[in-house]
């Protein structure tokens, strides 16, 4: 699963296809959601498919669907290679990134972490529960209604707008 997430990642950072890095974006999300699965978090993965794929995917799909074909040629029209002197910051702090995140991992000790030592000692038999999803949705209809309704509005409205943006005008309106 791991696999299939890098290397669609890889298609979609490296495609000079827009729509084949668009297919792959959605293959990349899918495996994501499917790591999640493995990592028994079944909550976080929904959201994953529900919220990116669902979501996102589907906003960036009609982006594209509705942009002009002057503009996609423009974007898609690559002068330099992906390794080139203009991309030379880009790459330099994405290095750092990398070194800093292995560092971190590595000094991580994830053998010694509480919830680690639990699960060894219960023989990793980790007990799935609803616990946990049931807290996060009774918080979510009762503390953070309010939030989260206003965070749908604005997205709604942002949707909207981005319709309204992307029509084409009128010949009496010119």
């Amino acid at each position: 699963m791991a696999f299939i997430t890098l290397a669609s990642a890889l298609v979609v950072a490296a495609g000079k296809n827009l729509v084949r890095s668009l297919f792959m974006f959605f293959v990349t999300l899918f495996g994501l959601a499917g790591l999640y699965v493995l990592a028994l978090a079944d909550f976080v993965a929904v959201t994953q498919i529900v919220i990116y794929v669902g979501g996102i995917l589907v906003l960036i799909l009609f982006a594209f669907m509705l942009s002009g074909k002057e503009a996609l040629n423009k974007v898609s029209v690559q002068a330099d290679g992906f390794i080139s002197l203009k991309n030379a910051p880009a790459l330099l702090l994405a290095g750092l990134f990398l070194v800093i995140m292995f560092n971190v991992v590595f000094k991580a000790q994830a053998d010694n972490l509480p919830w680690v030592q639990a699960a060894i000692s219960n023989q990793n038999i980790m007990p799935v529960n609803g616990t946990g999803i049931n807290h996060i949705g009774v918080n979510l209809m009762t503390r953070y209604l309010l939030p989260f309704e206003v965070i749908s509005i604005l997205l709604m409205l942002a949707l909207v707008g981005a319709a309204h943006l992307s029509r084409k005008p009128k010949e009496d309106e010119v």
